[in-house]
């Protein structure tokens, strides 16, 4: 090189040939990664909130004890949430505003075509301690309506306790209590063939996640 020459800054062919390739190559990576992700994003299902199945019946009751109830979008097959229905053995309200909705389906064949299942909804306005229950029998006593409580459970963004030793029509149910807004909730499953305890343990979770409130009309 010769004394105050400047360097040679051109690239010899087969370099710029390495990096133009190395360009391609990088350029294509980052596509592909975007792309990748896009995919990534559409492909996230969307997660659908719960859908009241019978609106019109638990508007009604909602109305009619001037408080938020909750709605059922899924019961076990062949339950339906719908007040009034088929499977709507009992639709009773109280004085003291306190409510109760069973739905139930019995069969009484032998063998493995017997069972029964049975789901109980409750709400309780304006209280939020666990009312007294009786006994029954000769030797009737006051008791907790709902007792021996064990785990919680999470789902649709409702944090309740499993109780495993309930009364009256919740009388061996699983059962599920949780507060709003100065209001009791239960939800209840009788444990009983074809069902066993862990199997309603896991209904009452896809029920509950399946819930609705419904609030009284303005």
């Amino acid at each position: 090189m010769r004394a105050g020459r400047r360097p040679d800054r051109r690239y010899h062919p087969g370099v710029k040939g390495l990096l133009t390739a190395a360009l391609v190559l990088c350029g294509a990576a980052l596509l592909a990664s975007g792309c990748g992700e896009t995919k990534k994003a559409e492909a996230a299902p969307a997660v659908s909130k719960p859908t009241c199945a019978y609106p019109a019946g638990w508007q009604k009751l909602a109305n009619k004890v001037g408080a938020a109830v909750y709605c059922p979008g899924w019961l076990p097959d062949p339950l339906t949430g719908q007040i009034g229905g088929r499977w709507n053995n009992i639709d009773s309200v109280s004085k003291d505003r306190s409510w109760l909705q069973s739905f139930v389906w019995q069969e009484t064949g032998g063998g493995a075509a017997g069972g029964e299942l049975h789901v109980n909804l409750r709400g309780y306005p304006g209280r939020t301690t666990i009312p007294t229950c009786r006994t029954g029998g000769s030797e009737s006593r006051n008791v907790p309506c709902f007792s021996d409580p064990a785990q919680t459970v999470t789902a649709n963004g409702i944090t309740a306790r499993l109780y495993r030793v309930n009364q009256d029509a919740d009388a061996w149910h699983a059962l599920l209590l949780w507060r709003k807004d100065g209001t009791l909730y239960t939800l209840s499953e009788h444990v009983a063939p074809p069902l066993t305890f862990n199997h309603v343990v896991r209904y009452l979770k896809q029920e509950l996640s399946s819930l609705v409130l419904v609030r009284p009309a303005a």
